[in-house]
């Protein structure tokens, strides 16, 4: 269990970083609680590699089986102890020692599946890029999004920031991140189709699917689950289950003369296996090199670089290839240091 305890240490150490101390709390004191012998422990055992946030997130995985439980209305007592209701160490430790023991066949079915999250506000970022793609090509999108789980940030357009004087529709899904830069240029905003991919997609209209969704978010981050709840109700995307990087393959060379082909990934890309990543690089240069002011190429990474002040957000953009750094950002969307031009070659 070793493995496992500094994976549960280093994942609460990162939520506390953003901003959850309760999260903090309980996967401090899971890896005493898990029994050694229970099939929930075995199942960890079993996997291999990276057990942290790095890899296969098992800490995440197991807290949000606990969450799931507490949304289901399946374990009162644990409900009893999860917020808003504020009790002692002894007695959170001993509700989630129950939930452990009672719940020990849900809990070790449920990490079998790969953590799933939509951060919506991350659109933050793909609003304001957006923005700066409609000025400069006056075109309606074309948009895929690799690594898109349930969709909801293919629905971006329907979303409001509230920085400045505003953009996008009002909404119930409003992203207030803490704006650091320049306020991108206002310009209209036409989404002709969108569509993206994930190798499990979930739907979010499903109540078993939309619970995954849900059971990822962090049980004292209430706006989270608000927010979250907004942007399923407003999903209506197709999410195609399969390969990212064979999926684009073909849908590359589908992209519509009179409009933006707009790509993205928001803490995805860097879960792609190497090959596979070298490949889809390749792929979008060759298209790339084809795109024309009436059919041009954008492609979006917002991802870690290995740095510890957020996520890089870098915009590919044909025709001309240019790589315009537009700042950083917070993996949960809470801030954005926006540095992009004012507007785009």
């Amino acid at each position: 269990m070793t493995g496992l305890r500094a994976a549960f240490l280093s994942q609460a150490d990162s939520c506390e970083a953003l901003e959850s101390p309760f999260m903090g709390r309980i996967l401090r004191m899971l890896p005493d609680l898990m029994a050694v012998t229970s099939d929930l422990s075995k199942r960890c055992a079993s996997f291999e590699g990276e057990l942290g946030p790095s890899g296969h997130s098992l800490p995440l995985r197991i807290a949000s089986g606990l969450h799931a439980l507490v949304l289901r209305s399946d374990a009162p007592n644990l409900t009893a102890v999860y917020p808003p209701n504020d009790v002692s160490d002894d007695v959170l430790r001993t509700a989630l020692r129950n939930a452990l023991t009672t719940h020990d066949t849900f809990l070790t079915n449920w990490i079998t599946n790969t953590p799933q999250t939509n951060e919506v506000r991350r659109s933050a970022v793909l609003i304001a890029t957006a923005q700066l793609l409609a000025d400069r090509f006056d075109l309606p999108f074309s948009v895929s999004e690799m690594g898109a789980s349930g969709g909801l940030n293919l629905m971006f357009d329907r979303f409001h920031l509230a920085v400045g004087s505003g953009y996008g529709p009002q909404s119930d899904v409003v992203l207030q991140p803490d704006w650091r830069g320049p306020l991108p240029v206002q310009a209209p905003l036409t989404i002709a189709e969108r569509r993206g991919v994930d190798l499990h997609p979930l739907d979010s209209k499903s109540p078993e699917h939309a619970l995954r969704l849900l059971a990822y978010l962090w049980p004292d981050q209430t706006e989270r689950m608000i927010r979250t709840r907004a942007a399923i109700a407003l999903q209506d995307a197709p999410v195609d289950s399969g390969d990212a990087i064979n999926w684009l393959q073909h849908r590359l060379p589908a992209h519509k003369a009179g409009q933006i082909h707009f790509i993205y990934t928001t803490v995805a890309w860097q879960y792609f296996p190497v090959d596979s990543q070298t490949k889809g690089t390749a792929l979008i240069a060759d298209a790339g090199a084809k795109a024309t002011n009436d059919a041009p190429l954008a492609w979006l990474s917002y991802e870690t670089d290995g740095k510890k002040n957020g996520a890089a957000l870098t915009l590919r953009l044909w025709p001309g290839n240019h790589t315009i750094e537009l700042g950083r950002a917070d993996f949960h969307g809470r801030w954005i240091n926006w540095t992009a031009p004012t507007r785009l070659p």
